[in-house]
């Protein structure tokens, strides 16, 4: 089937943005362009892609479907596009990682590859490990840090291992008298947890413990920061369950359970999308990085 390109990329602003007048600022041609060529692609595919009303526009099925290929064609030709204008210069490093990996991880690799290529452009995306597992499918970004295990990525994509840990349960010293104590998870549920949300890999790392030693996990709170549970840790309101890479000496008043289980190792990977091309500022930063 010959369709012109110039309709699928009329169809994936409309589909992004689910806005016909937004798809028109942004190819710079007029609302009723738009539309002429979203009813031209519907005709030449015989299949209704948008429901359209007064308030709102919605993929249908088939839009969703359509879209879910021909986002990853966009991201291709785009980073084609921009690695044509850079052949002259290492061209962007764009990574995608959580706030905790760039925070206790990524910086100091950041600072040093800044430091060698000041004038190479750094685009840091923050998401969940989950989340940045689908920009690399979607050929968004050029490499992701994630933890493992991590079910929505491709093994074949992880570069190496840059860093293994431990996740622990920490307490404020004065809201729960176990630090001299072995505690079993079972015991544990009947404290306040406080954990990442659902949408993280260590939500469910965690989960998948506890399923395995047939116990039900109730969190008291879930949130999206690392950070923030160990704030609320430290004043009292509950027992956190983070990567052992946050403490340090100049934590106080905190302190990591001894559990009576054992809490397997985890790591943290780069992983690029390897149907892409590298540039060549993603092979310098990843030259850069330990391999464990």
């Amino acid at each position: 089937m010959d369709i012109n390109y110039e309709l699928y990329k009329v169809f994936y602003h409309v589909a992004t943005t689910l806005s016909f007048s937004e798809a028109s600022r942004r190819l710079f041609i007029s609302q009723s362009a738009v539309s002429q060529s979203i009813r031209s692609l519907e005709k030449k595919l015989n299949q209704k892609l948008f429901i359209r009303s007064t308030k709102k526009v919605k993929l249908t099925p088939a839009g969703e479907l359509l879209l879910k290929h021909i986002e990853p064609a966009m991201n291709l030709i785009k980073r084609g596009e921009e690695q044509i204008l850079d052949t002259m210069n290492l061209g962007q490093l764009h990574i995608a990682a959580s706030d905790t990996i760039c925070r206790y991880f990524l910086v100091p690799y950041l600072k040093r590859f800044h430091e060698m290529y000041p004038d190479v452009p750094i685009k840091v995306t923050n998401a969940t490990s989950l989340a940045c597992a689908d920009l690399m499918r979607q050929g968004k970004v050029d490499l992701v840090f994630t933890n493992t295990p991590n079910s929505r990525l491709d093994e074949d994509s992880i570069s190496r291992v840059v860093c293994k840990f431990k996740d622990v349960f920490v307490a404020s010293e004065k809201a729960f008298s176990l630090k001299d104590k072995t505690i079993a998870l079972k015991e544990l549920t009947e404290y306040p947890i406080l954990m990442l949300d659902r949408k993280s890999t260590t939500s469910e790392y965690l989960h998948d413990i506890f399923l395995k030693h047939q116990l039900e996990l109730v969190p008291q709170i879930e949130l999206s920061s690392n950070d923030l549970l160990m704030d609320l840790a430290k004043i009292g309101l509950g027992i956190a369950f983070v990567p052992d890479y946050m403490l340090s000496s100049t934590v106080k008043d905190i302190y990591s359970l001894k559990i009576k289980e054992t809490i397997p190792e985890r790591q943290i990977v780069v992983a690029v999308n390897t149907s892409l091309p590298q540039l060549p500022s993603t092979e310098k930063f990843l030259q850069l990085l330990p391999s464990l």
